[in-house]
């Protein structure tokens, strides 16, 4: 699992014209960034992907730092309650916790290096707590880059058919 170097892009737009108002309008995607929209911005972030039990068992352990803008993107089979902890983690990280059409649910900033203490992946009393990825990224990053509950992720490895933002 290595660690693979993108270039990171933030567009910010002023107008819908960027995420229209239908699915199916689709934007431009890559399986090396995730890219969060909302009706007034994009925020692309260059991520590796742990999509299987051991990449995601060791996630973004031993780390000593995580530059800005850059991530791991943890991919599950299918959408199912998640929590995450910090062991063997060095590094401050904020957890962005995305659902099966691709929306925002729930940010958890800041979690503590090394605390084994476990991080749910749904606010409480949220409806429907599935989720189908998870996205870490280095502490204070969520709030640097604008990331915030009710934000889709445009990313091929969403099920297109019930995608918020669909990849083209």
């Amino acid at each position: 699992m290595k660690w693979q170097a993108a270039a990171v892009v933030l567009i910010f737009t002023t107008t819908n014209s960027l995420f229209a108002a239908t699915p199916d309008a689709g934007v431009t995607c890559s399986e090396g960034s995730a890219l969060f929209i909302d009706g007034k911005k994009t925020v692309q972030v260059a991520v590796e992907i742990a999509d299987d039990a051991e990449e995601r068992a060791r996630g973004l352990m031993f780390r000593k730092n995580l530059p800005e803008g850059q991530g791991m993107l943890f991919i599950y089979e299918h959408p199912q309650p998640v929590g995450f902890w910090m062991r063997n983690t060095l590094i401050p990280l904020d957890m962005i916790f995305i659902d099966q059409r691709g929306e925002v649910r729930h940010i958890h900033p800041m979690a503590r290096p090394l605390d084994e203490t476990s991080i749910p992946g749904a606010a409480v009393g949220d409806p429907s707590p599935d989720r189908l990825m998870v996205l870490e990224v280095a502490g204070g990053e969520a709030a640097r880059l604008g990331l915030r509950p009710g934000m889709v992720l445009a990313h091929p490895r969403l099920p297109q058919q019930d995608a918020a933002a669909r990849c083209n």
